[in-house]
């Protein structure tokens, strides 16, 4: 199995090339939103205490587009971390 895009058929690259153009864009225009999301659950951390992860996952888990979701997840661990 060849990840070499090269390899690839003509149409299949394009259509890789045009997905990672979206998630692009919606990382560019939802960054600061995803940023603001992340702060909200993580200032909740010390409220929630021993139920914060789980009342994070849930959080999560009601976001939408998953990307977004996934930003916010990054920028929550990003956070986390530098807090240690």
């Amino acid at each position: 199995m060849s990840f070499n895009l090269a390899n690839k058929p003509l149409a299949e690259r394009a259509a890789l090339e045009d997905e990672k153009s979206r998630l692009y864009d919606l990382w560019q225009s939802n960054l600061g939103k995803a940023k603001g999301d992340a702060a909200r659950l993580f200032g909740e951390r010390a409220k929630r205490k021993g139920k914060w992860a789980e009342w994070v996952r849930s959080e999560l888990d009601a976001m939408s587009p998953p990307e977004y979701a996934n930003m916010v997840r990054s920028e929550v661990n990003r956070m986390m971390a530098a807090a240690k």
